[in-house]
C-alpha cells in the first residue's frame, strides 16, 4: 500500500477524519451551537471536500492565504481567527469582494485602519482573552470594549459580528475536569463581554469559542452562539496526552524510512526530523519528553502506539526513535515506521507537499 512513499510523508485516514467530523458536528447539533471548523489543522482541499460532504458550510482560517485558498474551492464563508494584517488589507479586500469575511481586531487602530482601507463590507469579531495573555482584550477591561465597538460602530463597512475566543491554556492541563473546569471559566468571561458590549447597545451578538480540548471533553456547551476547534479533525500526540481522544481516533501519521538501526543504543534513525514534525515536544504522563510516538501498524491503518517506543530527540533531518529490543530487530533500513506527531497541525503545514489519503 506505501510502495510509492520515498520520503516523510503525512498520511490521512480519511475514514477516522470523517468519524470525527460527524462526532464532533453532532454534539455542535445537540447543543444548537453553530458549527464553524478551524481548516488549518489540514490546510486541505481534500478534508474541506469532506466537511462540506457532511454538511459543513462555514470555516476558520489563520491567515489571508489560507482564506484565499479555501475560497477559491468553493468556501463562501470565512472568518481569519488572526489578528488583522494591515500590510493586507488590498487582499481582504479582494476575499470581501467574493465571500462573506470575517475579521478579528482588539484595538481602536486596527479598526479604523480597516475602516480607511477597505471598500467592501466584513465582520468584525472583537477578540477577547480569557486568560491565555496572547492577544485580545480582558473582559473585565470595560473601556477596551467600549472604545473598540464605538470605533466600529462609526465605521459603516464594518459589521460587529460579536466576541471570539480561543482558550489556549485547555492544552497544558490533563483530564476531562481540569479541561472542563477552564472551559466554563473561560467561556463565561467571553459571555460576560458580550453581556456588556449588549449594556452598550450592541443586542445582537455572537459568542464564538474554540478549542479542541474543551469541545472534545466537555458536553454542554451553554451559551455560545458558534464553535471553532480545528485540531479535531486529525488529532495528535498532545491531544492524547490531554485526554481529548485514544489513539484509534488519531486520523494522520508521518511515514518515515528507516536510515539507520543501532541496537547497542536501542536506537533507529529516520529520515524525518524537524522540517517535517517540528521542533515542539511533548511531556509524557510517565516521564520524558517525547517527539512524536511511533504507531502499532496492522493491514495499512493504525490504531495504537508501540509500548515504549518514541522519538527521542530531532535535529533538521533527523529523527532519533528509542525502540524495544523486539520491535528493533523487526525494523530494516529501508522501512517505513509510522509517528503519531504532536501537533498534526505543524506537521500537516510541513508536510503539505507530501501528503496522501487513505
Amino acid at each position: 500500500m506505501f510502495e510509492e512513499i520515498r520520503r516523510p510523508t503525512l498520511v490521512v485516514d480519511t475514514g477516522k477524519v470523517r468519524e470525527n467530523v460527524l462526532r464532533m458536528k453532532g454534539r455542535a447539533d445537540r447543543n444548537g451551537t453553530a458549527f464553524r471548523p478551524h481548516l488549518k489543522t489540514h490546510q486541505s482541499r481534500v478534508i474541506g471536500r469532506l466537511f462540506r460532504d457532511l454538511g459543513v458550510r462555514t470555516g476558520t482560517v489563520s491567515s489571508v492565504e489560507m482564506a484565499k485558498l479555501f475560497a477559491d474551492d468553493g468556501w463562501d464563508d470565512l472568518t481569519i481567527a488572526f489578528p488583522a494584517n494591515l500590510r493586507e488589507i488590498g487582499e481582504m479586500d479582494e476575499l470581501a469582494g467574493r465571500i462573506r469575511l470575517g475579521l478579528l481586531a482588539d484595538n481602536p487602530e486596527t479598526i479604523r485602519a480597516l475602516a480607511a482601507g477597505l471598500s467592501r463590507p466584513v465582520d468584525l469579531w472583537i477578540k477577547i482573552d480569557v486568560g491565555s495573555r496572547r492577544c485580545g482584550i480582558r473582559a473585565e477591561d470595560r473601556e477596551g470594549l467600549r472604545a473598540v465597538s464605538e470605533a466600529v460602530r462609526a465605521a459603516p463597512r464594518l459589521r460587529l459580528a460579536g466576541v471570539l475566543t480561543h482558550d489556549s491554556r485547555t492544552y497544558g492541563v490533563r483530564g476531562r475536569e481540569a479541561v472542563a473546569a477552564l472551559f466554563r471559566e473561560g467561556r463565561d468571561a467571553l459571555l460576560a463581554a458580550k453581556a456588556f458590549l449588549a449594556s452598550e447597545g450592541w443586542p445582537d451578538l455572537r459568542a464564538s469559542f474554540g478549542d479542541t480540548p474543551s469541545m472534545s471533553l466537555v458536553e454542554d456547551w451553554s451559551g455560545l452562539d458558534e464553535v471553532r476547534p480545528g485540531n479535531f479533525a486529525y488529532y495528535d500526540l498532545q491531544q492524547y496526552v490531554a485526554g481529548s481522544c485514544s489513539p484509534g481516533d488519531i486520523a494522520a501519521a508521518v511515514a518515515c524510512p528507516v536510515v539507520g538501526v543501532y541496537p547497542d543504543r536501542g536506537e533507529a534513525v529516520v529520515y524525518g526530523g524537524a522540517v517535517h514534525l517540528s521542533k515542539q515536544s511533548q511531556t509524557l504522563p510517565e516521564g520524558g519528553t517525547s517527539y512524536g510516538a511511533v504507531f502499532e501498524v496492522r493491514d495499512g491503518r493504525w490504531t495504537g502506539f508501540r509500548e515504549g517506543a518514541g522519538v527521542r530527540t530531532v535535529t533538521q533531518e533527523h529523527g532519533i526513535v528509542r525502540m524495544g529490543p523486539e520491535d528493533l530487530a523487526s525494523t530494516r533500513i529501508g522501512d517505513l515506521v509510522f509517528l503519531c506527531p504532536v501537533h498534526s497541525c505543524l506537521a500537516a503545514d510541513l508536510l503539505r507537499p507530501n501528503t496522501v489519503y487513505l
